[in-house]
């Protein structure tokens, strides 16, 4: 009636589909994860740029805003000042984090300095 055999030796399942699903996830991730392009900012290090002249170029970055030679303005005001106060774009200006001031903050005040056209801006710590 029935015959009972002896059970057959169960197969190993393949890893290779699971190695090659692995992999192509890890190439997708790789060419997924830049999304935008690498902006880079140049800083002059100490004792490269020109002497300092002119009126002081000061501005203070705050969590929240910006000091221009300690008066609180508005970024795109301190553009404007900083119009009045240079006799080129290639002047200096110092910038200085005070209370805490995210880097992004920094950041955000070297483009809009960038943006105006200004080239020689040294950080301060």
């Amino acid at each position: 009636m029935f015959t009972i055999d002896s059970p057959r030796p169960r197969r190993k399942p393949s890893l290779t589909p699971m190695i090659d699903v692995v992999f192509l996830l890890l190439v997708f991730f790789m060419l997924a994860s830049r999304f935008g392009t690498d902006t880079v900012v140049q800083l002059a290090l100490g004792g490269q740029g020109a002497g300092y002249s002119g009126p002081p170029r000061l501005i203070d970055v705050l969590p929240e805003g910006q000091r221009l030679n300690g008066v609180d303005q508005a970024l795109d005001e301190v553009v404007e000042a900083l119009d009045r106060m240079t006799e080129t774009r290639a002047d200096t200006i110092v910038l200085r984090a005070r209370d805490g001031a995210a880097l992004q903050r920094m950041v955000t005040v070297v483009a809009a300095l960038r943006e105006a056209g200004y080239t020689s801006v040294a950080v301060l710590d």
